[in-house]
């Protein structure tokens, strides 16, 4: 099986790829584990001053794998387990001391949502498509959400988590989760080496220590995702979570929106 996390470093960026093209790189519990590894890894590794992320074959993440999240055997607390970690993913990339740059192509849905906006920096091809469609799937964005919330604020966060809408990358960068929308793989690619050059000037102690300061400002308790974990399950296990998980699976509508 291929390594679901792929790393490489070079003049002081270390390139970590989500992995899983056959999938557009939707996140399983491996991937998940790998990629905590990898920023563990980098924060520790005084070569490396910035890590960029970004996904195989040109798409950035689909979302959270729903084989993977769970099945009708699982009890509520091994799926509350499994979502949870998702979010100790989250928490570490929040409280990482060096620059993270997001480049998201094609896909940033749900759990890669997620993702961007724990980023410092996010770059958006135009035509990538963003949101949290997991209301539309019965479940919940239960450790994305408070994520979202500190990214945008509540307003916007309310819009997009209630109804499941997708946006492209121009909106995007219009409420603020990313900074940079580019036409194209060559424009996307001239604008990271832009964010890479500036990125490279600030002072590494500089950086960690400024990054402690703001995160603290915003800090998401660990309480508040105990209980999204919770909340996860109990949807994810109902009939409503039952039947969208199967009916995404299945590439059909669920219930609630056939006519």
């Amino acid at each position: 099986m291929a390594d679901t996390v792929l790393t490489a470093t070079r003049g002081g960026v270390m390139t970590v790829t989500l992995n899983r093209p056959e999938v557009k790189n939707a996140m399983n519990f491996a991937m998940v584990d790998a990629l905590i590894d990898a920023f563990e890894q980098a924060a520790g590794d005084d070569a490396v001053r910035v890590v960029v992320l970004r996904g195989a074959d040109g798409v950035f993440c689909a979302g959270g794998d729903l084989k993977d999240m769970g099945s009708a055997g699982q009890s509520p607390e091994a799926v509350a387990k499994g979502n949870r970690r998702f979010g100790e993913l989250l928490e570490v990339a929040q409280a990482f001391p060096k620059l993270i740059v997001t480049v998201a192509e094609k896909a940033a849905m749900g759990g890669g949502f997620g993702l961007v906006c724990v980023s410092d920096i996010a770059i958006a091809e135009d035509g990538c498509r963003f949101g949290m469609p997991e209301v539309t799937l019965g479940i919940l964005p239960a450790q994305i959400a408070p994520f979202v919330l500190a990214r945008i604020g509540l307003t916007e966060t309310r819009r997009l988590a209630l109804t499941g809408l997708i946006i492209d990358g121009f909106d995007a960068q219009r409420l603020g989760i990313v900074h940079h929308h580019e036409s194209g793989t060559e424009a996307v690619e001239g604008r990271l080496q832009i964010v890479l050059k500036q990125a490279l000037k600030a002072a590494p102690g500089a950086v960690a220590a400024t990054k402690k300061l703001l995160t603290s400002m915003s800090a998401v308790p660990a309480q508040t995702l105990d209980k999204a974990a919770e909340s996860f399950a109990e949807a994810l296990l109902c009939h409503e979570g039952r039947e969208g998980t199967k009916a995404f699976i299945e590439k059909r509508k669920p219930s609630w929106m056939e006519a």
